[in-house]
């Protein structure tokens, strides 16, 4: 990394530390970015991708008694910053954090209602990406939102449905779990029943704050993870084996 990069960098961890959580500050990670050659870029963006996950930790433990908006202002920066890196993984697990923050305050604040249609566009990227597991509840997330507003969607129904079953199968297939597994089943329950003992909790013990959205997501890679290794395994066995 170039001395010229690595003081581009950090200006933008500056404005980090400073809670310069804006457009401004983007662009600057943008610029960073910004017509660098393939091997630069190669370079760069893992250094980046580490930073945002190591800074952005400490900043939601930081905004757990901050009001709504302001977390899902910083859910939303943190987003856009991670799809810039190109981190796949950390911008659908705040994109997830971010749904199910809204779906559960929208009760008191109708502002905050999350529409079908946010929740399938975020199941079809979960599927795209290949993390098959959220996308079911994705899915799930999106035929309530419908059921709710007693609303007739019968070809947006059908199309969640077809999404949901590619993803279910997919599940299946790929890693041996049956479809009707208490980790599809039980998903929606344990995270409204964690999430509402989260809210009457004031602990200051650092660990309550932590997103139970995001680490149920992060199962679900953790598991991706270990499928694509065993894969992998077996593809070196069955070379080596001829």
């Amino acid at each position: 990394m170039s001395d010229e990069v690595r003081k581009q960098v950090s200006f933008f961890q500056s404005q980090l530390h400073l809670r310069r959580f804006t457009e401004q500050t983007l662009r600057i990670l943008e610029s960073i970015l910004l017509s660098k050659d393939v091997k630069s870029l190669l370079q760069i963006r893992p250094h980046l991708k580490t930073l945002l996950r190591s800074e952005s930790v400490g900043f939601f433990q930081e905004i757990a008694e901050k009001s709504v908006e302001h977390k899902l202002n910083v859910l939303e920066f943190f987003v856009r910053a991670f799809a810039l890196v190109a981190d796949v993984e950390s911008c659908l697990a705040l994109r997830y954090e971010a749904l199910i923050l809204r779906e559960r305050k929208s009760v008191d604040e109708n502002w905050l209602q999350v529409s079908y249609h946010e929740w399938f566009n975020f199941a079809k990227d979960s599927v795209e990406n290949e993390f098959h597991y959220i996308a079911v509840k994705g899915c799930e997330n999106a035929l309530s939102c419908i059921q709710a507003n007693n609303v007739v969607h019968a070809g947006a129904v059908e199309e969640i449905k077809r999404l949901k079953d590619v993803a279910v199968t997919l599940v299946s297939s790929h890693s041996g779990v049956p479809l009707c597994s208490p980790l599809l089943a039980q998903t929606a329950e344990q995270l409204k029943k964690k999430e509402i003992q989260l809210d009457k909790m004031k602990s200051s013990v650092p660990t309550a704050s932590r997103c139970v959205a995001s680490s149920m997501f992060r199962d679900g890679i953790k598991k991706r993870n270990m499928r694509k290794l065993h894969e992998l395994q077996r593809l070196q066995q069955n070379n080596n084996g001829g």
